[in-house]
């Protein structure tokens, strides 16, 4: 393997930062910072469901006490109706009240499921009724007719609920039945009984039918209000981001347009510079015997290469404003030796930063400055990506470089806390930033995928299975 550079540094800040931070660095991070253009998701409706439940738990405790309250009340009223006071039919309605007060309080405190106590109503109701009759003259008690009534109330009391219903007409039945084989119904007695019966048990079940529809049709209304009021929400949101992309790339088109200008007035004053850089040179040359001879020569020499500078920057933007650069060729090496030496002030700050380069690389179709600005951007995310993952842990980044099919391959590698998938789906989008407001324009990975598009190339992100991100960038060679 080739080169290996290791540097080990101070450990990991303990500020806390989003998941994964993806932005860019280099010439998008030059262009003033408006933030990320994402908002918030707003809720515009909660789900009923929780709610509704809680209206239901409610609606069953008050229908329990209700049931008690009226056990004991009929017990109060044995005089009136069956003209004496009877212990056993005293017992079964305090009993039955005393069943339902529980149930009652057990819902309340939720230690009972409401199926539960649909079951147990019905259950409880039907068997103090058959003990009722029974010890009041089995079909001949004034109470023998409530077992015809008996489904219509339990639907009443639990509505909505297939079970209670369907327990309450078998049991009613069955109640029914027994009553009659008690008290020596005739068969045609029984089979009015049976008749008159299961005509009632049939309405019931139609009406706790029509009722669960109107319930059910009730809900979809609902679903569907919020779902329209999610699109409207949706659409409102889609539309403000557009609103804004649009300002942002107007306000974007008015800034190159800017610096292509500013590029154009910088290269007048810039060649009276060189100018007289040159003639300082020139005298600097006749005049052996000046003092501070090499410290002089230092500084002109740091000014001119400033100058060299600005007039690569200046060409930068010109050839950023036309979209149309020249077609160049550079070392990987060189390329990634200069990337690492700009980000070294950001990388420095983490734990270990690993080099490995294949030796005898070809040059690469691509100019050094854009892939130095591309190589810039993705140590830069790097560093953001191993400073932000939770829980912390030494920090590794890891730069390859090695012969492909292609030409060479290019890779960085963290050990950060990967990208989400809805990340990965828009990760190189123009605009599309996971950095908080005010730190990025959202266009670096658009503009390193550009460049590296223009070149021939391809620039793709995967996770790591260990953990992190891997940027893999495949460049194609110079044509020996």
């Amino acid at each position: 393997m080739g080169r290996r550079k290791t540097s080990t540094s101070r450990a990991i800040g303990s500020r806390s930062s989003p998941p994964r931070a993806v932005e860019g660095h280099g010439l998008s991070a030059a262009l003033p910072r408006s933030g990320a253009l994402r908002l918030p998701v707003r809720s515009v409706a909660t789900s009923p469901s929780s709610e509704a439940l809680q209206r239901r738990l409610t609606l069953a405790r008050r229908n329990c006490f209700m049931c008690a309250a009226a056990f004991v009340a009929g017990g109060a009223v044995q005089p009136v109706l069956y003209g004496t006071v009877s212990m056993p039919i005293m017992g079964v309605q305090l009993a039955g009240g005393a069943i339902f007060f529980l149930l009652g309080m057990l819902l309340g405190a939720g230690r009972i499921s409401l199926n539960v106590v649909s079951v147990m109503t019905g259950t409880v109701s039907i068997g103090a009724l058959t003990v009722t009759v029974l010890l009041t003259g089995g079909i001949q008690s004034p109470a023998f007719a409530v077992f015809y009534s008996l489904p219509l109330i339990i639907t009443v009391f639990t509505p909505g609920r297939r079970l209670p219903m369907v327990l309450a007409i078998v049991l009613s039945l069955g109640g029914l039945l027994l009553v009659s084989v008690l008290s020596q119904a005739t068969p045609v007695q029984l089979a009015s009984y049976a008749f008159t019966y299961v005509f009632t048990a049939l309405v019931a079940a139609y009406g706790a039918q029509t009722y669960r529809r109107l319930i059910q049709a009730e809900q979809l209304s609902q679903e569907a209000r919020l779902e329209v009021l999610k699109q409207l929400s949706e659409s409102e949101h889609r539309r403000e981001l557009a609103e804004r992309n649009r300002a942002e790339i107007e306000r974007l088109v008015l800034i190159g347009q800017l610096a292509s200008g500013v590029a154009h007035e910088v290269n007048n004053p810039l060649a009276f510079v060189k100018s007289n850089l040159r003639y300082l040179e020139e005298e600097f040359g006749q005049h052996p015997e000046m003092p501070n001879r090499d410290e002089f020569h230092e500084v002109l020499g740091e000014t001119q290469q400033g100058v060299q500078r600005i007039q690569q920057i200046v060409t930068d933007l010109r050839q950023f404003s036309r979209q149309d650069p020249l077609r160049e060729e550079c070392s990987v090496a060189e390329a990634l030796e200069e990337a690492e030496r700009l980000a070294s002030v950001r990388l420095h700050s983490l734990g270990e930063v690993v080099s490995e380069v294949s030796p005898g690389l070809p040059r690469v179709c691509m100019g050094q400055r854009h892939l130095v600005q591309v190589l810039l951007n993705l140590l830069v995310n790097a560093a953001d990506a191993v400073e932000s993952v939770q829980p912390k842990r030494p920090a590794r980044i890891v730069i390859r470089a090695s012969r492909s099919t292609a030409g060479v391959r290019l890779e960085v590698e963290d050990n950060g806390p990967g990208l989400s998938p809805q990340v990965m789906a828009r990760l190189f989008e123009p605009f599309f930033s996971t950095k908080p407001p005010g730190q990025g324009t959202g266009l670096g990975l658009a503009l390193c995928r550009e460049y590296i598009t223009r070149s021939g190339g391809t620039l793709v992100a995967e996770n790591v299975p260990e953990g992190g991100a891997r940027f893999t960038l495949e460049l194609a060679a110079v044509a020996s």
